[in-house]
């Protein structure tokens, strides 16, 4: 939701005051049951979020800005303090006695009499910019106005500290000496030599940075376009060097990763059994893990630095910027100062990223020798219990030969049993000669019989093991079909 300054409305803008720029979900279902376009021939259901789409173009406006003033900027790193900064400006709100903003608001612009409030909450961060009108160049007048105690307690830690003064004159090189307290400022000709800007993009005395401005050829409207891109390039340029310092910290732990891959890489081609191989696997799976903790913590902090970057060099440019006699430009001094900081924050992203690779590709070979090495081991298998298998066969054949002459035995007795009895009952039949022509007789039968039967195991065994290779093949396709 935005709320604008009474008066500050462009065109644009003049039938559109607190209206909600956030797509909650209430506002979703409200719209959503009733159509937002009717006419006497059509009537349109539209999508919920399609005012809120089109506010969102006109959402921060530029301020209006007349005369002399100066302007004080915070910005506020939100961390867990949002909603805590959202009461804090409730509360400075009920102070004056003006409307305060809805809890899903993202900007607030107000008149408090002496002074303009602008409140902006972005996504990691919120900007407190005070418009001081008639004040003179970074007196302790300009925050007189706002209480003391409110500024003091203001939730989260504050990055950006700026004061901008915007003068009607073109400053004299006493002026900008006095200003800057003797620093060496950097400045251009701006809005295609229609106005000017100094900086020395360093701290001062009082704790805050500093910016001279003029736009003497300017409308209004242009002075505040002007003044809030310098003010974006001060904030963006300071958050985009948020992921310097973690850059720093995290070099000398990445070039010790890196140190460690190269001798785990040596020592593969060193490898003796099987238990180097799996110390090797463990070692590289936890440099893996910490490349992943490291890459997880700052890949957020290191996109958003590429972001603001880009958001600094296209303000730049917005500036329209052309050189100033005997003072370095200020797209030159942060091409040369801010471009470092944050090409070593691109290189250390990218070593993460590239050791991410180099492991992987590491692990990789060593995975694969592993596998040669199973497979081997597979295979020294395979050879042992085919040999088994064999000697199995072997041992099973004698067996079933030593068994069919069992059986034979066996049965021979109960037939000379029979042939006994036979003779006791008056048939003449001689024991031993009918034995020894029934032997070979009964061995052959004992024999076809045996292997018969091991014939029709063998069989329904290979239909058995073909009916589930069949069933296995058709959940396969099935599954890859689903």
């Amino acid at each position: 939701m935005t709320t604008l300054i009474p008066g500050q409305q462009s065109t644009s803008e003049s039938d559109i005051e607190e209206k909600s720029v956030e797509f909650p979900q209430e506002s979703v279902s409200k719209e959503s049951a009733a159509p937002d376009i009717s006419a006497p021939v059509v009537t349109l259901q539209v999508h919920p979020w399609r005012s809120a789409l089109y506010e969102e173009l006109h959402n921060r406006p530029s301020p209006i800005i007349e005369g002399v003033c100066q302007i004080t900027h915070f910005t506020v790193m939100l961390g867990d303090a949002s909603q805590a900064l959202y009461e804090h400006i409730v509360d400075l709100c009920k102070r004056f006695s003006m409307p305060a903003p809805a809890a899903d608001s993202s900007c607030l612009y107000l008149d408090f009499g002496g002074f303009e409030l602008r409140w902006e909450r972005h996504l990691e961060f919120a900007n407190f910019t005070f418009i001081c009108p008639n004040v003179e160049p970074f007196s302790a007048d300009a925050l007189s106005f706002i209480p003391k105690d409110w500024l003091a307690a203001i939730p989260g830690n504050v990055v950006v500290a700026l004061h901008l003064a915007l003068i009607d004159h073109e400053p004299t090189d006493e002026e900008l000496h006095k200003w800057f307290e003797g620093q060496r400022w950097n400045g251009a000709n701006v809005a295609f030599d229609r106005g000017a800007a100094w900086t020395a993009f360093k701290l001062h005395s009082d704790g805050f940075g500093r910016i001279v401005a003029h736009g003497n050829k300017l409308n209004p409207y242009q002075k505040g376009r002007l003044v809030q891109r310098l003010i974006e390039i001060e904030t963006y340029r300071l958050m985009s060097l948020l992921g310097l310092p973690v850059a720093r910290e995290l070099n000398p732990a990445i070039t010790q990763i890196e140190e460690d891959l190269a001798v785990l890489n040596q020592r593969i081609a060193d490898i003796k059994n099987e238990d180097d191989e799996r110390l090797l696997l463990t070692e590289l799976s936890q440099l893996a893990a910490t490349i992943e903790q490291h890459r997880s913590d700052t890949n957020f902090r290191f996109s958003a630095t590429n972001a603001y970057h880009d958001l600094v060099g296209d303000r730049l440019h917005q500036l329209h910027e052309s050189h100033m006699d005997g003072v370095q430009s200020l797209q030159e001094f942060l091409e040369r100062r801010l471009s470092p900081g944050i090409k070593t924050c691109q290189s250390v992203r990218d070593r993460l990223e590239d050791l991410s690779r180099r492991i992987h590709r590491t692990t990789s070979l060593l995975r694969t020798r592993v596998e040669v090495s199973i497979e081997a081991q597979n295979q020294n298998l395979l050879t042992s219990m085919n040999r088994r298998s064999h000697l199995q066969l072997r041992l099973q054949q004698t067996v079933e030969g030593l068994s069919v002459v069992a059986i034979g035995y066996y049965a021979l007795s109960l037939m000379a049993y029979g042939f006994d009895a036979a003779k006791a009952l008056g048939v003449p039949v001689n024991k031993d000669i009918a034995t020894g022509i029934a032997m070979p007789i009964v061995l052959v039968a004992i024999y076809l019989g045996m292997h018969s039967i091991r014939t029709r195991l063998t069989k329904q065994s290979h239909k058995a093991t073909k009916v589930k290779k069949r069933i296995n093949q058709k959940k396969a396709e099935s599954k890859q079909s689903s």
